[in-house]
């Protein structure tokens, strides 16, 4: 049983995620310029392929309205 759970975490790519930016900082508030920089992001349209940890599950609920979040593949 447990080389069937790894052998799936590996194959669909479990425990990162595609991070994009769509939205702009500006006219928000610093704490959520300073969040997206800490994703690695400062632009439209830019990506990041993030582990998938609660303290970066964290930032991205706090800048969910500036990114958009998809499995990374």
């Amino acid at each position: 049983m447990v080389a069937a759970k790894s052998q799936s975490k590996g194959a669909a790519g479990a425990g990162k995620v595609t991070v994009t930016q769509t939205g702009s900082p500006i006219g928000r508030r610093k704490d959520q310029e300073a969040t997206l920089i800490g994703l690695g992001l400062n632009k439209r349209h830019r990506s990041r392929v993030l582990e998938d940890t609660p303290a970066v599950r964290g930032m991205i609920a706090k800048v969910r309205h500036l990114i958009q979040v998809e499995p990374a593949g």
